[in-house]
């Protein structure tokens, strides 16, 4: 049986519903994902980037407090965020546009094969 994301340290009901989002459904998926991925599968999922959020996770997934992190780890910490953020955030797609694209309702250009002309895959 599945252990809940709310297991761990720091880790609510709002991180279990934006894990939900991004096809993350237990403690162990997180522990294997690792914080980066988790974070950056968040991201993807649409969750909007917050630091804090990317810290508190970190800390949860060592057993520490969230407010534990504090001088050079906190500033590494922000790098890594900001190097997530960068290659995992879309800031032109809105959370609505991203849960329509994870269940495959957003239309992508295909050909059509009839006539040779673009259509819509729906």
């Amino acid at each position: 049986m599945a252990t809940p994301i709310s297991s761990i340290r720091n880790l609510g009901p709002a991180m279990e519903t934006a894990c939900e989002r991004a096809s993350i459904h237990s403690a162990e998926d997180i522990h294997a994902l690792g914080a980066d991925e988790t974070y950056r599968r968040l991201l993807q999922s649409g969750s909007r980037p917050h630091f804090i959020g990317y810290y508190v996770l970190v800390m949860g997934l060592q057993g520490r407090p969230w407010n534990d992190c504090k001088g050079r780890e906190k500033a590494d910490l922000r790098k890594r965020f900001d190097a997530i953020k960068a290659e995992s955030f879309d800031k032109e797609k809105s959370d609505f546009e991203a849960q329509l694209d994870a269940i495959g309702v957003i239309a992508t250009p295909v050909p059509n094969d009839l006539d040779g002309q673009k259509g819509s895959k729906v």
